[in-house]
């Protein structure tokens, strides 16, 4: 089992050794995570008590998702991948949970069955082989779906800033194209483009996480919850 956390993994077109450094682009673009949990962050303390813990949990997953991408593109090894899909998951069940609790305003139970039907469809469509799209549709069909209901949503709802989820909705297609091809483009561009798939997902983060922080209000103050 501890062998089995410490065994190379090369999944990226630029990486040709084990060595630290082998991918450096790919490991340094994940500085826009960190520029996107700042300007979260700096969104956050702007609105003052208008927020909650929530909005900082999000801001600060940001940031970890950075850092655990950045150790799996340079140790390279399966505990580091663990360090890099572990947080990206946890973020997108924290954003949905938060999102339907505090700006749709569902109730607990509510919330518990969207939550489950996420874990439902992520099950399904994870089953897709991993040569469709380099695995893009496997790992983060769900999150598309779920992005573009709650885009719908935020939209037709008249949310402030109704149009960001959908814009996060966009800028989420460019980057999965960006990861589906980085495989493909080896021959054609030596350092892949998975590059461009982190600095496009820092802003995918950012924006989800500003459409929850700019919606935010009192539990107490909505009058009601749904059901």
């Amino acid at each position: 089992m501890n062998d089995s956390l410490f065994a190379p993994v090369d999944l990226y077109c630029e990486r040709l050794s084990p060595a630290f450094w082998a991918e450096p682009v790919n490991a340094l673009s994940n500085l826009g995570f960190i520029v996107a949990a700042y300007c979260a962050w700096r969104l956050l303390k702007s609105r003052g008590r208008r927020t909650s813990s929530t909005a900082g949990i999000l801001a600060l997953m940001i940031a970890v998702i950075g850092i655990g991408s950045f150790l799996f593109h340079t140790v390279a090894v399966r505990w580091a991948l663990l360090a890099d899909v572990i947080p990206i998951s946890l973020y997108q069940v924290l954003f949905l949970a938060f999102y339907l609790r505090q700006v749709a305003r569902l109730s607990l139970p509510v919330v518990a069955a969207w939550l489950l039907a996420f874990f439902a469809i992520s099950y399904g469509i994870g089953a897709l082989p991993d040569q469709w799209l380099n695995g893009s549709l496997s790992s983060y069909g769900s999150a598309w779906l779920f992005i573009a209901g709650l885009g719908v949503y935020h939209w037709r709802q008249d949310k402030h800033e109704p149009m960001t989820l959908l814009l996060a909705l966009g800028v989420f297609t460019l980057s999965l194209a960006f990861r589906s091809a980085d495989m493909a483009v080896c021959h054609y561009v030596s350092i892949g483009t998975h590059m461009f798939w982190h600095l496009s997902n820092s802003i995918v983060l950012y924006l989800t996480t500003r459409a929850f922080i700019v919606n935010l209000q009192p539990l107490q103050q909505s009058g009601g919850e749904k059901g």
